[in-house]
């Protein structure tokens, strides 16, 4: 999407370390662990040198906290009991593991994409519910103080700007009906970027099939079968390009034997992991702090001019 998109917009890529606290987490590692995704997304291929995509941490830019609180008092607490991932959430978790803010979680989402006039938002099915409270607080705002915000495009448009209206939704490998997620207990269903090849590849040949014994792309009746699909798209290249669902699916449609197609996938999977994790390895971490820096200097200041914008419409500042 970077590449696609950055010679147009500016692109903002930021590290949810304040959303982390949501749930439970080793708060020993979480400094060490947000500069790791900050070496995952340029492993990845973001570029540093591009001056038009911004890498920073949220917590860098307290605009995020300040605005999300002005949205709380705007917002109802029956609007945030309505939220299921909230409901999905709390049913995993207990007593005080259940936080406030995971309850309102979505105010902040909400204030990290309005502080930046964000016209296009990408995110997964689990998180379009937020996206269109933002939208909903974003034209309240607006109706009581004026045109504080730009209201990001509704979720049918983002799809099709990010050219996913049918875009890849990978699945957990045991339960195919159900997103991959980092969350799993076992583990058993998800492949990680850290995951060693061979165990990604020992994973994959344990992924849930079906007995209809014929590759088809069918979400419904095979999702295990077409989840392998999509991942098989997601890792491949061809000629240095990405591969599309179709094209995977005209070229393994029909085959027979499950076994051979796993083994195709896990093969695809494991060269994947090994080149990935080679450019992890290679990633300077200099670099990285520096882009991190650059970039929160340049957001504090968008972010600031918001803030300050709201403040004035709600009778903080003159």
């Amino acid at each position: 999407m970077a590449k696609r998109r950055s010679a147009d917009y500016d692109i903002n890529l930021f590290i949810p370390d304040l959303h982390s606290f949501t749930t439970p987490i080793d708060h020993s590692k979480l400094y060490d662990s947000i500069l790791n995704n900050a070496r995952i997304y340029t492993a990845a291929g973001l570029p540093l040198d591009n001056q038009a995509i911004h890498l920073y941490r949220q917590s860098r830019v307290p605009a995020h906290s300040e605005l999300a609180w002005i949205l709380d008092c705007f917002t109802g607490f029956g609007e945030m009991s309505r939220m299921t991932q909230f409901k999905d959430k709390s049913d995993k978790l207990h007593g005080d593991q259940i936080s406030v803010g995971l309850f309102n979680y979505p105010v902040l989402m909400a204030a990290d994409i309005l502080l930046y006039g964000a016209t296009y938002v990408p995110v997964g099915d689990d998180q379009t519910q937020h996206l269109e409270f933002t939208r909903d607080i974003a034209e309240r705002m607006n109706r009581k103080f004026g045109d504080l915000f730009v209201v990001p495009k509704p979720v049918v448009q983002q799809h099709q700007f990010f050219g996913n209206d049918q875009g890849l939704r990978i699945k957990d490998l045991i339960n195919p009906t159900k997103k991959m997620s980092k969350s799993d207990d076992s583990g058993k269903g998800v492949i990680f970027l850290g995951d060693e090849p061979g165990v990604a590849h020992k994973k994959i040949m344990s992924a849930t099939t079906d007995s209809l014994g014929k590759v088809q792309y069918d979400r419904e009746n095979q999702p295990g079968i077409s989840n392998l699909l999509e991942i098989l798209t997601l890792v491949r290249q061809d000629g240095g390009k990405d591969v599309s669902l179709e094209q995977t699916i005209n070229e393994y449609a029909g085959m027979e034997r499950y076994g051979d197609f796993k083994r195709i996938v896990a093969d695809e999977v494991a060269e994947f992991l090994a080149n990935f994790q080679a450019r992890l390895a290679a990633v300077d971490e200099q670099s990285i702090e520096a882009k991190l820096e650059s970039s929160e200097r340049d957001m504090n200041l968008v972010a600031n001019e918001t803030l300050h914008r709201v403040q004035t419409a709600v009778g903080l500042r003159r």
